[in-house]
């Protein structure tokens, strides 16, 4: 029986009222309408939600534009739906994915994550390439548990998948979208879908975001710097796609995009934790800041992509070509976030910037699908990477600036894979689904530029692995409106390798499988007016690769658990309980565990340490959780419209909650992230037939700070989530 703290009785409480006063004000309105059929494709294939044998959540419409009206970063989709966490050390830049616990933590300029992002149809692998910002959407997936034998490379714990709005035939339409919010905030975005001819359409849509540096730098390298105040940014980025569709029998889709970010790197801030508690220390100004580092970050990125598809009649065979490229990418920040005089006391100053020079991946994936009218349907192909990399990392002296060490490393990857896929229908309530996979994977490593470093070990490695992955999973119609489903499924993530530095030499992890078994149930009720979906999920990863970061210097070393187990539950519910009330709301419940009677890593340099230590003074890890795993989220979503003269007043609210985190491989009383609550608030009007919109907005309305990161190597080193935020928006549509 799973115990609920009070925390987790009241968020459960309060969600059970807001379900019984709507159903209460049911009688009083006229009938709800129906839903619309929610379409995904987790299965390569365009089909309702409910039949789809596999735990997704799909964020389409307005909710998703509730998201991303204040300008956040893809950071704003952690806790949106149940099982799914994203974080980052390094601020808009470099994003980390979880799924049902299972990530990396990573900050290695080469990491590879166990969580796939999918952007129209093209993997995203370095995690550079995975914050591309949020506009002009159609949807974004969330595939849980391994999708191995179907999506890109890399996928064991799932793949997180965008899709643009594509351009349309024959109609001139589009919209435009700007909002100014909290400190100088400012997000501006659009889109316009031009038909060339019958034949030809383009559509061109664009964002900028803008927020002023408001965290105040107190330090005098400050004046000199002339950087008195930190944490703000400025970015945009663009997409042109061009449709050429002659017929129906061919479908060519270009997609060209670029994104340019300045701003603020992570602030970190020296012993914002106070010791003996995960708390912010008493007196701690998160408006300010005491830093003798220069802090920037910069980023730029461009790719392209060709999507053809061709209808031959019994089969459709389909080409994806994709290319992305990182000309700049540089981060620099005071990793001990403090001077020499504090704030508290600080061992050594620490001042470090992380860069790629120039990433080149190109991916081309042939896939054909039957379009069988019997009971069995197939598709099958063939999905090839390449990726060229080069980075490194550099160490200043915070009192002059100077570079004092440099190490450039260069990382070539390449793989391909063969898949299939079949489906048969064994009766009108029997449905059955397989698939298998073969992956070749290859990386090439070297260090390129050692400059004041004393290299340990070999200057180069390489890594060869191959295996097969395959999943089965069958699908029963109760009666019209009630799927039951289980899937059994496994998953591959190739070996990765982390790059030198002057503690450790060049790590190899080698490659992790995983076992996937999940049972569910997904049901359309109330005639239609509600559905709601639930799962329950027990996995084992086999030698998963761990990051060792910090400890007693500030490495990033590559490691192998012999074994993790996680299972837990998700739940996903929709209704619509009158014409002017609708609600969502999703929780999930994630337990995972390290097992592996042998593992130890070093200490924290000035923390409490809970775990036990072995005969060498290192701490033991068996049983404990995976960092950045929360035990429990919770999220819900409600929206009240009412006529107002000639358009709708309308009140929208969303909320998320997930419980305590652990930060690290080990357990220390201090880097434990207390359990974190958002909400937002919307208040707007919709006029003119729909075409028009104002609303005033609030983010993290309650302004719940909470520690959700933390540097262990020197002293209680910690960073936040983002403040609360009141802003105002117009959009328009044409």
């Amino acid at each position: 029986m799973i115990k609920m703290s009070k925390m987790h009785q009241r968020v459960l409480a309060a969600l059970a009222l807001a379900a019984a006063v709507p159903a209460q004000a049911q009688t009083t309105t006229s009938q709800a309408p129906e839903l619309q059929t929610v379409t995904v494709t987790a299965q390569r294939r365009t089909e309702n939600i409910r039949e789809v044998p596999v735990s997704v959540t799909a964020l389409k419409g307005e909710k998703l534009d509730v998201l991303i009206s204040g300008g956040d970063d893809i950071r704003l989709l952690a806790g949106k739906v149940p099982s799914l966490n994203v974080e980052s050390s390094n601020g808009r830049t470099f994003p980390r994915f979880y799924i049902r616990g299972y990530g990396n933590t990573d900050f290695n300029t080469f990491a590879s994550q166990p969580v796939s992002l999918v952007y129209d149809d093209v993997v995203q692998e370095n995690p550079i390439l995975k914050g591309f910002p949020i506009f002009d959407l159609a949807s974004v997936e969330v595939l849980r548990g391994p999708q191995g034998t179907l999506f890109g490379r890399n996928t064991p714990a799932g793949v997180v998948k965008f899709e643009s709005e594509r351009p349309k035939l024959g109609k001139t339409e589009g919209y435009y979208n700007a909002s100014i919010a909290s400190r100088k905030t400012a997000n501006l975005e659009g889109a316009v879908n031009v038909p060339l001819s019958d034949k030809w359409a383009m559509r061109v849509s664009a964002v900028g975001q803008h927020r002023d540096d408001f965290v105040d730098n107190f330090a005098d390298v400050a004046k000199t710097q002339k950087r008195n105040e930190l944490d703000g940014y400025n970015e945009h980025a663009e997409r042109v796609q061009v449709l050429y569709s002659p017929d129906s029998s061919f479908n060519a889709l270009a997609n060209f995009h670029q994104r340019n970010t300045n701003g603020s790197a992570r602030l970190f801030r020296a012993n914002l934790l106070q010791k003996g508690s995960n708390k912010i220390a008493p007196g701690y100004d998160l408006d300010s800041i005491v830093t003798n580092a220069d802090n920037f970050q910069r980023l730029k990125t461009n790719g392209a992509n060709l999507r053809l598809s061709w209808d031959l009649g019994s089969v459709r065979l389909f080409s994806i070509t994709g290319y992305e490229h990182v000309s700049d990418y540089f981060s620099r920040g005071d990793i001990d976030g403090g001077t020499p005089a504090g704030p508290g006391f600080i061992p050594f100053q620490v001042e470090t910037g992380g860069y790629i020079s120039d990433l080149d991946q190109y991916t081309q994936e042939f896939r054909i699908e039957s379009k069988n009218t019997g009971p069995l349907n197939w598709q099958t192909g063939l999905y090839f990477f390449d990726e060229d990399a080069t980075g490194g990392s550099d160490n200043f002296n915070s009192t002059t600036g100077a570079r004092t060490s440099r190490l450039v490393s260069n990382q070539k990857n390449d793989a391909w894979a063969a898949f299939a896929s079949v489906n048969y229908t064994i009766s009108p309530d029997w449905t059955v689904r397989g698939g298998v996979r073969y992956t070749k994977d290859e990386k090439e490593f070297r260090t390129i530029t050692a400059e004041n470093v004393v290299q340990i070990g070999p200057g180069s490695v390489s890594t060869s692995q191959d295996k097969i992955n395959w999943d089965l999973s069958a699908s029963y119609k109760l009666n019209n409106d009630v799927n039951v489903y289980g899937r059994v499924a496994t998953g591959f993530r190739a070996p990765s390798i982390a790059a030198a530095s002057a503690a450790v030499p060049i790590t190899v992890a080698d490659s992790e499988t995983i076992t996937s078994v999940e049972l569910g149930v997904k049901a359309d009720l109330f005639e239609r007016r509600a559905r709601t979906s639930f799962s329950i999920y027990d996995y084992t990863v086999k030698d998963q690769q761990l990051t060792v970061v910090g400890g007693n210097s500030n490495v990033n070393r590559l490691i192998n658990a012999d074994k993790t187990k996680g299972k837990g539950a998700e739940f996903d519910f929709e209704a619509a309980l009158s014409t002017a009330l609708r609600v969502s709301a999703g929780a999930s419940y994630n337990y995972t565990q390290i097992r592996d009677a042998s593992l130890s890593v070093n200490r924290c340099g000035s923390c409490t340490v809970t775990n036990p230590l072995n005969a060498a003074g290192r701490v033991a890890i068996d049983g404990n959780p995976l960092p950045q795993a929360p035990r429990w989220s919770v999220n819900a979503t409600a929206r009240y419209g009412v006529p107002f003269r000639d358009g709708e007043l309308y009140f929208f609210t969303d909320w998320s909650y997930r419980s305590k985190i652990n930060f690290f491989l080990y357990e220390a009383v201090e880097f434990v992230g207390a359990p974190l609550t958002e909400g937002g608030l919307r208040v707007g009007y919709i006029f003119g037939n729909g075409k028009y919109e104002v609303a005033a907005f609030g983010r993290n309305v309650l302004d719940q700070r909470r520690i959700t990161g933390a540097i262990d190597f020197n002293n209680l080193t910690g960073f936040t989530n983002e403040p609360r935020q009141w802003g105002l928006q117009f959009k328009g549509n044409f």
